[in-house]
Parts: structure tokens; C-alpha cells; sequence
């Protein structure tokens, strides 16, 4: 990482507003760092790995809140959990072209923020909960998993707009449900990366970004638990998102430059 003082400074703050923000509604915030990552690092494996690694730590500090919270309800996640965390594994250990990469995580982002901005609009404290079959939980956990694993992050960005629709429960049960599934499914992919052998971190840079999500997330988290402003942090999360795939995907998978 070729940065000046003061580049790397404000890399590391914008780190800790990420964290915040996508915490505060049971994110980690791999997409957003993905983004940034790409204006910093010139090497695409040190961007996913680099991505993940910070995914894993705010998502490890927000499920310890939640699991004091009683929140963590592992029996009812656990459906999601088997078909993900393989299928994210095999994901990750797939070789991407570069371009390839960006597109396809432009895309995914995009379409998640819009459902994120739909959901939230709809959102409401009290609604009838939903009960669906476990074949459709089997489903929607592997297939989120495998795209969670060839993008890099942890999927929770895409599964709790889904889960949120379909009402599946509470918005706090599913933002708990979607911090333990990029949990499992960053460790499951950081490990399908290990095996492929494309796991690389740059080092001591990466300590002071870990610092900075860490820090971030555990404050996002807490201020999540306390109900504060948790549908505006949700329309300001979901807008976050859609820059970050528009971004990406005109960038970085298109290659489209408006300045020369």
C-alpha cells in the first residue's frame, strides 16, 4: 500500500464510518471496503482477502451483542448456515478474472440496495410473520452463500432485504441472523481463499483497519440495539450501497472513466 500519511489516515476514518453505518443494521461493511480498497490496492487478491478479514471483525463484535441481547437464535439460523457456509466456501476458492469480479459485485450491490431502499420504506415495527418451508431457507442460504463467496464479502446484504420482505421475522432477529451469517460465511470464504491459495493481507496496514472497523462496529451495533434512528440509518445504509455498486461497476468492472 503506496499512501502518504495522511491518504492512509483518512482511509482508516473512512473505514470506521462504514462500520458504522452498515453495523447499525447487522452489516460488515465488505462491499463499501471493497470499493475503497481498489483505489488503494493495485493487487485484486490483497482487496478480497483484506475485505474479508475486516468483514469478519465487526460482525465477530456486533454477534457477541446480540448473543447478550439473546438475540443469536442459532436453531431457527442454522437452515441458512449448512447450505451457506459450503457453498460460500466454494465460491471463494473459484478464481475470478478481475473484471469479472467487479462486475459481478457491482451488480449484486446495486440490486441489493434497491431491495434494502423498498424494504425500508415498507418497514413497520409490527407486522404478521411468515412461516415458509425448509427447502426454500436450504435454497436461499446456499445460493446467497456461493455469491457471498465469489464476491468477498459475508451476504447479509442480501439476505436480510430478502428476509424482510418475505417477513420472515422480526428486523432485529434478522439483523442478528444476517451479522451471524457474514460471520460464517467470511470465515468459510477467508478458508476457500486459503486453500486456492489467493489469500494475502498487507501488513502493518491492515492493523489500523481492523482497529478502525472494529471500533465502528461496535458502536453502529449498540446504537442499533438502543432503536436509535434505525430507519434512517437503514435509507442512509442502503444509499451508501448503491454508490458503492454504481461505483464499482462503472469503474472498476466497466473501466468507464469520466476523467482523464
Amino acid at each position: 500500500m503506496s499512501l502518504e500519511l495522511n491518504e492512509y489516515i483518512l482511509v482508516v476514518l473512512i473505514f470506521f464510518v462504514i462500520a458504522f453505518f452498515y453495523s447499525s443494521v447487522g452489516f460488515g461493511g465488505g462491499s463499501s471496503y471493497l470499493a475503497i480498497l481498489a483505489l488503494v490496492f493495485s493487487s485484486f487478491l490483497l482487496i478480497r482477502s483484506t475485505a474479508l478479514v475486516c468483514n469478519l471483525v465487526v460482525v465477530s463484535g456486533s454477534c457477541y451483542l446480540f448473543y447478550k441481547k439473546g438475540l443469536l437464535q442459532f436453531k431457527k439460523f442454522l437452515p441458512f448456515i449448512i447450505t451457506s457456509v459450503p457453498f460460500a466456501f466454494l465460491g471463494a476458492s473459484f478464481c475470478l478474472k478481475e473484471t469479472i469480479f467487479f462486475i459481478l459485485l457491482g451488480t449484486s450491490l446495486v440490486i441489493a440496495a434497491f431491495a434494502l431502499l423498498v424494504q425500508t420504506m415498507k418497514l413497520k415495527s409490527n407486522y404478521d410473520l411468515e412461516k415458509y418451508p425448509r427447502p426454500l431457507i436450504y435454497i436461499l442460504g446456499g445460493f446467497i452463500g456461493l455469491l457471498s463467496g465469489l464476491v468477498g464479502i459475508g451476504g447479509g446484504i442480501f439476505l436480510a432485504p430478502i428476509l424482510n420482505q418475505l417477513k420472515w421475522d422480526k428486523p432485529i432477529v434478522i439483523a442478528s441472523l444476517a451479522s451471524f451469517f457474514i460471520l460464517v460465511n467470511s470465515i468459510s470464504g477467508i478458508g476457500g481463499l486459503m486453500v486456492s491459495g489467493t489469500f494475502e493481507l498487507f501488513w502493518p496496514e491492515t492493523i489500523g483497519l481492523l482497529m478502525a472497523v472494529f471500533t465502528g462496529g461496535q458502536l453502529g451495533a449498540r446504537m442499533s440495539l438502543n432503536k436509535f434512528s434505525a430507519k434512517r440509518i437503514r435509507m442512509l445504509t442502503a444509499l451508501l450501497v448503491l454508490f458503492v455498486g454504481i461505483r464499482v461497476l462503472i469503474n472498476n468492472g466497466l473501466q468507464i472513466s469520466f476523467f482523464s
